[in-house]
């Protein structure tokens, strides 16, 4: 039976707005039996992962660490946790990852003493302890400290917190440490499904609007989302500045080089897309002055069903950001 002052932990934990995913290792994986077991874990976990094995840890990190129970292995399991929890995440949630490895239990003679490592990441933190797994959760989460109980000198050795402002979190998506910034501009959001707009939006234009109009009276129930692409196939990266610039104004995928060259690269990415139930609604555009619509593209044969044209009459907007910049002398 779960101890009643671990219980209200995870209740908070639940209650928290959070969703979560864990990598766990090592004796850690015995809390994930205490996050499932508290009613309302699907609000908070999203999927958990444990790596028992040496080769498991090793493709989970897609390298072999310099110590498999380390501070370091435990920083770059948050990390990929962190980045995953952002795909599965419920649009606008906050998200967090764990990363946990431990030298516990042991079945062959120990050297030295049983150690783990425990790290969170949340979008502007990264937090390193040995401390309880189940409090460091609750702190990832933001659960108030007068719900966790205090711990004896033996349960915490030592931790420490990176914080992150906003240059240093675009800094790492543009080295692709993370994927990807998310700023909400809605503070209720209902709706499971995003309906994403990607851009460079350079600037921002009425066309851009109606289209996510029509792509949301499509879909139906759905979030939209607008996507700037930092790193673009076909221009420089965008600096910090540029990409402040173009989210300030929402205030008030299918080329092979996009995927390094590589055809049978993007055929693997989009069929594992439309294998996610991903729809793709394509609007007509003008190139070279002839208005081209979905049906003047080639469209692979496996990837054809998951594309559906907008209808010239419910769009069409003869503009682009390219237009707009040549005009105005940008």
């Amino acid at each position: 039976m779960t101890e009643p002052f671990i219980r209200t932990v995870v209740e908070s934990i639940h209650s928290s707005p959070f969703q979560a995913v864990l990598y766990l290792s090592g004796g850690a994986s015995q809390v994930l039996g205490l996050l499932l077991s508290v009613p309302g874990a699907s609000n908070t976990v999203l999927e958990a992962v444990i790596p028992y094995s040496r080769m498991s840890l090793i493709q989970l990190l897609s390298k072999i660490p310099s110590q498999f129970c380390s501070q370091q292995t435990a920083e770059d399991m948050a990390l990929l946790a962190y980045n995953r929890a952002l795909k599965l995440s419920s649009p606008g949630s906050p998200v967090v990852g764990v990363g946990f490895t431990g030298s516990l239990a042991s079945s062959r003679p120990k050297h030295g003493e049983h150690r783990f490592y425990m790290s969170t990441r949340t979008a502007d933190r990264l937090w390193i302890s040995r401390v309880t797994l189940t409090k460091a959760i609750a702190n990832a989460c933001k659960v108030p400290s007068n719900t966790i109980p205090e711990l004896s000198e033996s349960d915490v050795s030592d931790e420490c917190e990176k914080q992150f402002n906003e240059d240093q979190e675009l800094e790492q998506l543009i080295n692709g440490q993370i994927w990807f910034k998310i700023y909400p501009f809605r503070s209720e959001i209902t709706a499971e499904r995003k309906i994403i707009l990607p851009g460079s939006f350079n600037p921002l234009h009425d066309g851009h609007l109606k289209l996510m109009e029509v792509a949301t009276r499509i879909c139906g129930d759905g979030y939209p989302c607008f996507e700037i692409s930092a790193v673009n196939a076909d221009k420089p990266p965008l600096t910090l500045s540029q990409i402040k610039d173009r989210v300030n104004q929402f205030k008030k995928v299918g080329e092979p080089k996009y995927y390094d060259g590589d055809y049978n690269k993007m055929l693997k990415i989009l069929i594992g897309c439309k294998d996610t139930g991903c729809t793709f609604l394509v609007g007509g555009r003008n190139v070279d002055g002839a208005f081209k619509v979905l049906d003047d593209l080639n469209i692979p044969e496996e990837l054809k069903d998951m594309f559906i044209s907008i209808p010239a009459e419910q769009f069409r907007m003869d503009i682009s950001s390219t237009d707009i910049r040549k005009k105005s002398g940008m």
